[in-house]
């Protein structure tokens, strides 16, 4: 019989360690050979000359590759970015030698080992959103929008009444929302901001319904601490801050204050990046440094990358093609792209024809990591984020029998 000849891919350690067993190979020979499997890229920005080239000397060392700048060996240069590539195995080598090295490379080697761990995927766990336990991690969790605004860009007007507003979400409950994510601000380009007393007054009311109501956490989307504060006092269970604790700065401690998990979703003015993905890394590393040091626990921290938010069309297509990257924070990831501009600009359609778009945009997160969907037409996509669960994790979505 012919021999197969045929390439395979891994992603981590867990897969390395599957295909190796159906190998056939020992346990022991599984654990020492897994780690050479998995090869990953980490750049560094703004190392120094003489950091590089110890990084460089280490890393080529321990059989790895290190690409700097022309400048950085003779120093002609301030700083440079450092692309490192090699096995996991050879960072692990080659990060015991730099925990000895001076310039400050031994803090270094613990944020790229961080790095690195956070790339292998976490784990499924609870997040307890103030009474109400919800597993991350399994399957993809579902947002169900709920706007009680005059003109947010899809839904502006429909569910101003009260009453209309607590039907709309029991029956995105029904349709399989895990969550109901409550808005009193339109954050379209171009609305009209309002102030807190105003946005308040439209949301309060409306959730101290669907507290009564509904089974599952209702989030309120604000960045204003003193509308947060009197929904958190009404029964609410998690935030969603479109500025990522920084548009207000009594934000951070008050969900610190009550134990509320928050949404930190990146945002900018204008369009201007560097490294798309590294640029918002950054920003999420500072706003996550905000929280920890107002007393959150990290546990409770999710991050959304923002589509729509300071980003082209080209960059929101971007980011949900390069989402894996947001992958090294550790953090659960959720991404809103429902109905989005991006989708009318690619398909040339309005938004009420928008479905079939952003059942696409879900299911690219999801493969690429998304844990949890914010979106407005929750029957619909509950239903593509089980079948791409079935398809990508290896619990919870489907079973043979």
């Amino acid at each position: 019989m012919a021999i197969k000849v045929f390439g395979i891919e891994v992603d981590n350690q867990k897969q390395a360690m599957r295909i190796l067993e159906s190998v056939g190979a020992d346990q022991a020979g599984c654990r020492w050979m897994a780690p050479k499997m998995v090869h990953r890229l980490v750049m560094l920005e703004g190392v120094r000359p003489e950091q590089a080239n110890i990084i460089k000397q280490e890393m080529l060392g321990k059989g790895g590759e290190a690409a700097v700048a022309r400048g950085a060996v003779n120093c002609s240069v301030s700083e440079t970015k450092v692309l490192l590539m090699g096995t996991l195995k050879q960072y692990s080598a080659f990060m015991a030698k730099l925990r000895l090295q001076p310039y400050g490379l031994s803090a270094l080697a613990a944020r790229i080992g961080a790095v690195l761990a956070g790339r292998e995927g976490r784990l499924p766990g609870d997040l307890d959103c103030r009474g109400i336990t919800v597993r991350v991690g399994e399957r993809t969790l579902v947002m169900g929008i709920l706007n009680v605004t005059p003109d947010s860009f899809s839904d502006g007007g429909r569910y101003l009444d009260c009453s209309s507003a607590v039907v709309r979400a029991k029956q995105m409950v029904a349709d399989g929302a895990d969550i109901i994510d409550l808005g009193g601000e339109s954050t379209r380009p171009g609305h009209t901001p309002v102030d807190a007393g105003e946005e308040a007054a439209r949301v309060i009311p409306v959730l101290k319904e669907l507290v009564k109501e509904l089974p599952v956490p209702i989030s309120i989307d604000t960045s204003k601490a003193a509308v947060a504060r009197q929904a958190l006092e009404s029964g609410a269970h998690m935030l969603n801050d479109q500025w990522a604790l920084r548009a207000d700065p009594a934000m951070a401690g008050l969900a610190a204050e009550y134990g509320a998990p928050v949404v930190l979703m990146h945002n900018q003015e204008g369009t201007g990046y560097g490294d798309l993905t590294g640029d918002m890394i950054a920003y999420f590393q500072e706003s996550i440094g905000f929280a920890l040091e107002a007393g959150m626990v990290r546990d409770k921290i999710i991050i959304d990358p923002g589509i729509g938010f300071g980003k082209t069309a080209g960059q929101n297509l971007e980011v949900l093609r390069r989402l894996r990257e947001l992958r090294c924070l550790g953090l659960p990831v959720l991404i809103g792209t429902s109905r989005k501009s991006t989708i009318g600009k690619v398909l040339g359609l309005p938004v009420e024809q928008r479905v079939e778009g952003t059942a696409a945009t879900v299911a690219v997160g999801i493969v690429n990591g998304a844990d949890i969907v914010r979106v407005h037409d929750v029957k619909e996509m509950a239903r593509v984020a089980r079948m791409t669960d079935a398809i990508v994790r290896e619990r919870g979505a489907f079973a043979d029998g």
